[in-house]
């Protein structure tokens, strides 16, 4: 009698000291906490050391554009602007491709998003950050710890010193997680030489 209650002490004994344990490993924090793991600083990156993941670009092209296009002047060039996407002419076709920093539009396309940083109101559509200039929208590069929660399609991966990065429009983007969502926040912007 005395073996069995000392056997039911210990498993009592056993069971009060393992289940705080359990419960405090299955507890979830309520308390929302951006979680952000810096790598580098990165900021301005010479374009010659940074190594695109798949090493050619599919260039776009095509016959016309859009009757609803805008002409751009930008440093004595033409560019066109339709669909929210931006044109170059050549040989005959013309071309889609990432808008310069400077170039102005009137009327931003229906599904930009405002982002607030730094005193700053972004317009961003599409992988491309506009500030507002009187009555036009400039495209203009962001600043970095700006956050962003999409990519456009057409993003590349990059590695620059071993670590990965997104690329978009000439502009750096490390992936980070807020309140357990997947967002982007710009770490810097590759100059062109």
């Amino acid at each position: 009698m005395k073996t069995l209650i000392k056997t039911y002490a210990l498993a009592l004994l056993l069971m009060v000291a393992f289940i705080p344990q359990a419960t405090a490993q299955t507890r979830r924090s309520t308390n929302n906490k951006t979680t952000t793991v810096k790598r580098t600083t990165v900021n301005r990156v010479p374009s010659n050391r940074v190594v695109y993941r798949t090493p050619t670009r599919k260039v776009v092209s095509v016959r016309t554009v859009p009757n609803n296009r805008v002409l751009i002047r930008h440093n004595g060039q033409n560019y066109y602007y339709a669909n929210n996407r931006y044109y170059t002419q050549s040989r005959g076709h013309y071309i889609v491709i990432q808008p310069r920093i400077g170039f102005r539009i009137n009327i931003l396309p229906p599904n930009f998003v405002r982002i607030h940083f730094n005193n700053f109101n972004y317009f961003y559509v599409d992988g491309i950050f506009y500030l507002q200039s009187n009555n036009e929208y400039e495209v203009v590069e962001p600043e970095v710890g700006t956050v962003v929660y999409e990519l456009p399609q057409d993003h590349e991966k990059v590695v620059i010193d071993g670590l990965t990065y997104y690329e978009y429009a000439n502009v750096l983007y490390e992936k980070i997680q807020i309140n357990g969502t997947r967002a982007y926040e710009v770490i810097g912007v590759i100059d062109m030489e």
